[in-house]
């Protein structure tokens, strides 16, 4: 049987939240555990570099992320698991392919025209404190790829142009040189949940609105106690398509109690008698991981051994097939 190979990059510049666990995390572990699948799954710190210039943040992170992927059951003996940076051929074919990438498709990445845009409106210079990383991220995205031979890559909706540069990019080589690389396919998973944060916008860093997945017991209670609602009193019906805490019960309820929890609210539930049972449901659903990932915080070397062997089975592709580029464009022994 032919296994579709499908690549997963988690940038390591935050804590993960619940929006990352039901938009992300869990689907990808799911993905990981399919017969017909071969999952590549990595800590991007090389992009976390991007937007983030606090060394101690992006230790954190990559150190938080990993544990998090371990502890909600990654196997990581059938999906490659590993941190970017141990994999010095990423860096490498970055340069190669950034001597093969056209300038002009790096102007038109939504990133790079956004801080453009951005600074024309605050009348700065077009190019104020954008950086060569910003600029050059398709790139290291496209080599991310490429490097493993990426069939499938999950991605939201404002990645799917960095997924087409990545095939340009391929194409151009492939012509250019020889046929060495797989033309990647962006997958969109519109069935996915893009969860809401506390004040009603989709939950995320950038809006300091989420709910971090692994908070203890009491915190988590309060996050949830915070959560945006309208101001219907109990026994008023409630429209639970328009309301954060239904759909969060959704991302982590059963297809039964999802349907239940409808009729409660169109019965006048209170929202603080909603927000209790939002709040039982998600704790049991994450009390046993959470437990795993703070063993797992209390014992880096354990996950620093899991990446290293990660990082082994990843240049196991990544070595031979650099070789290959090498020769292709003229970097090679003399004979």
């Amino acid at each position: 049987m032919s296994k579709q190979r499908v690549l997963t990059g988690i940038t390591t510049t935050g804590t993960p939240h619940l929006g990352n666990y039901v938009g992300a995390i869990r689907p990808a572990i799911a993905a990981s555990n399919a017969a017909d699948t071969e999952s590549f799954l990595f800590l991007a710190d090389y992009h976390a570099l991007i937007k983030c210039q606090d060394p101690a943040v992006v230790r954190q992170s990559s150190k938080e992320i990993a544990a998090t992927w371990l502890a909600l059951g990654l196997d990581t003996e059938r999906a490659v698991f590993y941190r970017q940076s141990d994999i010095p051929e990423i860096t490498e074919l970055t340069w190669i392919l950034c001597c093969n990438s056209p300038k002009g498709l790096m102007n038109r990445a939504h990133a790079y025209k956004a801080a453009v845009q951005a600074n024309e409106e605050a009348a700065e210079d077009p190019d104020f404190a954008v950086t060569m990383g910003l600029f050059n991220y398709p790139v290291l995205m496209a080599a991310d790829i490429l490097m493993f031979s990426a069939h499938k890559v999950p991605v939201g909706r404002d990645q799917i142009q960095h997924l087409e540069m990545a095939r340009d990019i391929a194409q151009r080589f492939n012509h250019n040189f020889e046929p060495l690389f797989t033309l990647p396919e962006a997958v969109v998973e519109d069935n996915v949940a893009v969860l809401q944060g506390l004040d009603g916008r989709k939950m995320s860093k950038s809006y300091n609105n989420t709910i971090p997945l692994f908070l203890p017991e009491k915190q988590l209670r309060k996050a949830i106690n915070k959560i945006k609602t309208n101001l219907l009193e109990p026994g008023e019906p409630k429209d639970p398509d328009d309301s954060t805490v239904f759909q969060i019960w959704s991302a982590f309820a059963a297809t039964e109690e999802t349907a239940r929890m409808r009729r409660e609210f169109e019965q006048g539930i209170a929202w603080g008698e909603a927000k209790k049972q939002l709040f039982e449901l998600v704790n049991d659903t994450l009390a046993a991981a959470r437990e795993r990932y703070l063993q797992l915080m209390d014992d880096p070397a354990h996950i620093e051994q899991v990446l290293k062997r990660g990082a082994e089975r990843a240049r196991a592709f990544s070595t031979p097939l650099l070789a290959q580029v090498r020769e292709a464009v003229g970097i090679a022994p003399m004979r």
